[in-house]
């Protein structure tokens, strides 16, 4: 019986350096989880029960554990490495099949979808219309590589100080006479096909806290009838007339301009001038903005902590195109490897658990950076000479029970 004791302590060693072997062979594959065989005792047991002088039958090994602690995190540069500080998993779908991973190391195919090394796409939470997220549903990620359409300008605001001294002019208004206009300042706005055009404002006192404006839009008249402007006591616009009859002062409309050079629509702007004063005797503009941009170029992919995957272009635009999808398991440990740094689930491990990054129960993402693998290799090398010595203790075994058996042979003899 000695020998097939031994001979399992001897396998149960073996085993025992195949683990230690694995982890210290992927110390540097990204995403990788260390291992440690666990063992547990063989006992002969009877249907009459177990003998009080039973001395055991043995070791087996009663599984492989993995240990899912924490990689370091390192930098890459690289804006669609991933990698997760905190709980969680990305999911990864291979031809539908739902796979698990914590190696963050992604590129795009020749479609666009973001893919690992196998060609397993990214699982992203699709944004809504309503500027969120669907947090129901699991989505490829697919980068956008077109243009950004443009927006035409449709509201602008314009934040400037008139001169409460000025004195208004004797000539008759007219772009060409700078002494027709007291005062003059422009704003950038964009048609419909993303083409911009010089919007000229000329401000013309007409009495005291009384004030004219003038729209030209490339050096052409908007409209010939001026916006009229009335400032109050304090300095402050109390009211505004435009062309069309509207008295609203944070929607003062010049009147509707059309783009012949470019054959986009027609331009009809509505001004927020109600922040605009009558102080002192010195003209000035504060701030101009205007909701309008032209057609944009893809400048790069960009990934905030919370796995929001935007497209940025050079119109200034960020457009999401999916946040994250990480994973989460009532039970790690019970998932099943398969291969790649990927698990899949089991029902040891329960079903997955789906959710953002940075939400309940799991971690942020860090982007341009990869988590290395949790092996310690210091502990590995310990690991495998407590395991080389049981090795050769139980072969030191069978060579003790291999003397022991001659000596009986020969007393035989």
């Amino acid at each position: 019986m000695a020998f097939g004791i031994a001979l399992s302590g001897i396998d149960a060693a073996q085993s025992n350096l195949n683990v230690t072997a694995n982890n210290v062979a992927n110390s540097a594959t990204t995403g990788f989880k260390s291992s440690a065989a666990q063992f547990s005792e063989l006992f002969a047991v009877s249907p009459q029960g177990t003998s009080n002088t039973q001395t055991g039958n043995g070791v087996k090994i009663a599984q492989v554990a993995q240990r899912f602690t924490q990689g370091n995190i390192t930098s890459t540069g690289n804006s669609l490495d991933m990698a997760i500080s905190g709980d969680g998993m990305f999911a990864v779908s291979d031809h539908g099949a739902l796979q698990y991973t914590r190696a963050g190391s992604f590129q795009t195919d020749v479609s666009g979808y973001v893919v690992n090394s196998s060609g397993q796409r990214l699982q992203v939470f699709k944004p809504t219309t309503a500027g969120s997220f669907d947090t129901t549903s699991l989505s490829d990620l697919q980068l956008v590589t077109g243009d950004s359409a443009p927006q035409a300008t449709s509201t602008a605001q314009m934040v400037f100080n008139l001169p409460a001294n000025a004195t208004p002019p004797t000539a008759s208004f007219s772009t060409a006479d700078p002494t027709s206009y007291n005062q003059s300042t422009s704003v950038t706005l964009y048609d419909s096909l993303g083409a911009a055009h010089t919007a000229a404002m000329y401000f013309v006192n007409v009495s005291p806290n009384v004030w004219n404006a003038y729209e030209y839009i490339d050096a052409k008249p908007v409209n010939a009838t001026p916006v009229k402007l009335t400032y109050g006591p304090s300095g402050v616009l109390a009211a505004s007339a435009d062309p069309a009859g509207g008295t609203n002062t944070s929607a003062v409309n010049f009147g509707t301009f059309t783009p012949t050079s470019t054959g986009a629509s027609p331009m009809n702007v509505g001004f927020d001038l109600s922040k605009s004063t009558q102080y002192g005797d010195t003209f000035g503009v504060n701030s101009v903005t205007q909701n309008g941009y032209t057609t944009g170029k893809l400048s790069g992919i960009s990934v905030d902590s919370t796995g929001v995957v935007q497209a940025n272009y050079t119109n200034g635009r960020s457009v999401a195109l999916g946040q994250v999808a990480l994973a989460n398991f009532s039970n790690q440990e019970g998932l099943q490897q398969v291969g790649n740094t990927n698990w899949t689930e089991t029902y040891s491990s329960g079903s997955p658990i789906y959710g953002p990054a940075g939400g309940s129960g799991f971690g942020l993402v860090q982007a341009g950076a990869l988590e290395d693998s949790n092996v310690d290799i210091t502990a590995q090398l310990v690991q495998m000479i407590t395991a080389q010595r049981s090795f050769q203790a139980n072969a030191q075994m069978i060579s003790t029970e291999n003397q022991i058996t001659q000596s009986i042979i020969q007393i035989r003899g």
